[in-house]
């Protein structure tokens, strides 16, 4: 006899207890929506130049003072999955570009807010989504091209790598931007590989942060800085030939397990002294070989600092094994990994290695005078850790924006210029079109100005500066941007103020926008499993022994 099965009455009796599931364009998409804008309305005050500060307490209780979007994002730990898209998206441009997490964010939630008006008016998901693209591949295959003024092509000329990176640093420390683009500046051009195939690596720029001072007190090291003083007595060393080790600078032991049988003192004296001429033996070799500075990943022995001294050695000891490679790339040397005398290949080389106070902290410095220096280090002051952390944070956007440059050194004018030729471009090819595409396409341009928009609020100005901007660009300025100093509702010359963008911010900035609002969009039904675990806590307390 066949097994009856009954019938499910419904979606939820498919599924496990605690599933559940929303379906349809009100419960699935208008919900995505207002959650992608809750996201969006907490960081549109922190866009632009004058963009305020979020006071953010993770979940370790460490504090985070800052208007940058990527830290923000990544501590708050959002949760909805619609807002999860925005936030990947965001953490995508921050891989590929190093700036524009804020931009991609604000965009999103502007398109899908307008989004969320056409539905309303009765337009189908499908096709709001095929006006963005088209939008987009307007944008990205001819207008911006078409905005290109500028074009950075000599990466060892400070002058021209400041033009690009100087907006990328004005948008998180506005009014040290010149400061720190010529310090960064001057930091990734010195290590910036000579040839034509040579490729930027971002890790060559380190920062030490030194608590005391003033920001404009920070410096520029070609070399390295640690946080730390010697081990031995010899404070300094010039033109110093520089061994590094992985292992620790001690007597070593046994591999294996024995037993030694002494049955006098003399006996116990010459085992001992034995193993002291070998270890001097060791080190003697070492300063042998020419060697003025050892190195090591691990720690220094009581006899090892002795011989150190007696031979005129310096001893520096790093706790980080990353450290320990860029120390090596520093001063080109090889990393061994057990202690002997060094080949003259294995020997790395340093022109100044010595003891600095800095505040009330004492560093190592290995310095290279050398024009060409593998790492440089940007020692960055500050009155408290909060300002030094956003300060860092500003100086990781300018390193990564000169990465970004070297790929493509092309400019677009900045102060919202670019954003809102696009939208004045875009709302003239959406009266071109015939179908209902062009009710997404105009919506899509009014998306764009929420860019220049968000600059000028948080900056204090009315909003009708931006008829102003409109006006300017329908007359074909291509370059008038908002002008953040000004009170009255004029505006700038974006080009002429040296204001610029990076070309693939912008455009990598409105192709992950564009895909994050159109994966949104083209979701009608969300279901979620129960959720894995054993028992949830008892919210009224008490002992469940008593139960």
């Amino acid at each position: 006899m066949a097994m009856s099965v009954p019938r499910a009455p419904g979606f939820s009796s498919m599924l496990k207890e605690g599933a559940g599931q929303l379906s349809g364009v009100e419960e699935a998409v208008i919900r995505s929506i207002e959650a992608c804008n809750e996201l969006t309305n907490i960081l549109k005050t922190s866009y632009g130049p004058r963009g305020l500060n979020k006071m953010v307490i993770n979940h370790l209780e460490k504090l985070f003072v800052t208007n940058d979007a990527a830290t923000i994002i990544q501590q708050l730990q959002v949760q909805h999955p619609a807002a999860k898209m925005l936030e990947m998206a965001s953490q995508t441009i921050e891989k590929e570009v190093g700036d524009g997490t804020n931009y991609v964010i604000l965009l999103a939630g502007a398109l899908l807010e307008k989004a969320e008006d056409l539905l309303r008016m009765g337009l189908k998901p499908v096709e709001i989504v095929e006006g963005y693209e088209m939008a987009k591949d307007k944008i990205l295959d001819e207008i911006l091209p078409s905005l290109v003024t500028d074009h950075v092509k000599q990466f060892n000329n400070i002058e021209e790598v400041k033009r690009g990176i100087r907006s990328a640093i004005a948008s998180k420390q506005y009014g040290y931007e010149d400061f720190l683009a010529d310090l960064i500046g001057r930091a990734c051009v010195a290590v910036m590989p000579k040839g034509e195939n040579a490729s930027f690596s971002v890790d060559n720029v380190r920062v030490c942060k030194i608590l005391g001072s003033g920001v404009t007190c920070s410096k520029i090291v070609n070399g390295m800085v640690l946080k730390k003083s010697v081990e031995g007595t010899i404070t300094q060393a010039s033109n110093a030939k520089v061994a590094v080790y992985t292992c620790p600078v001690d007597v070593p032991s046994t591999e294996t397990k024995g037993t030694v049988l002494i049955q006098t003192a003399q006996e116990l004296q010459n085992f001992s002294r034995g193993e002291e001429v070998l270890f001097e033996k060791q080190i003697s070799d070492i300063a042998a070989a020419g060697v003025k500075v050892i190195v090591s990943g691990g720690k220094f022995g009581d006899m090892a600092l002795h011989f150190c001294n007696k031979y005129g050695l310096m001893a520096v000891r790093l706790m980080s094994k990353f450290d320990v490679r860029r120390l090596s790339r520093t001063v080109n040397a090889t990393a061994l990994p057990k202690l002997q005398a060094p080949k003259p290949e294995e020997i790395g080389f340093c022109d100044n290695v010595y003891i600095d106070e800095i505040g009330d902290t004492s560093v190592v410095i290995f310095e290279q005078n050398s024009k060409e220096s593998r790492i440089s280090t940007i020692v960055i002051r500050g009155s408290s850790d909060n300002i030094m952390d956003d300060i860092e944070r500003a100086v990781d956007d300018g390193v990564n924006t000169f990465k970004a440059l070297t790929k493509d050194g092309r400019l677009v004018p900045g102060a919202g210029a670019s954003d809102a030729e696009m939208a004045a471009k875009i709302a003239s090819f959406g009266e071109t079109l015939p179908g209902m595409e062009q009710y997404a396409v105009d919506k899509f341009s009014e998306a764009l100005l929420t860019i220049p928009l968000a600059i000028a609020e948080n900056a204090g100005i009315n909003q009708e500066v931006m008829a102003t901007l409109m006006a300017a660009h329908q007359q074909g300025d291509t370059t008038a941007g908002i002008d953040i100093d000004s009170e009255s509702y004029k505006t700038l010359d974006a080009v002429k103020s040296k204001i610029y963008d990076l070309y693939l911010t912008k455009y990598w900035g409105v192709k992950y926008a564009v895909n994050a609002a159109t994966t949104v969009l083209m979701i009608d039904q969300i279901i979620w499993a129960k959720p894995a675990g054993g028992p949830k806590p008892r919210q009224g307390g008490g002992d469940w022994d008593q139960d």
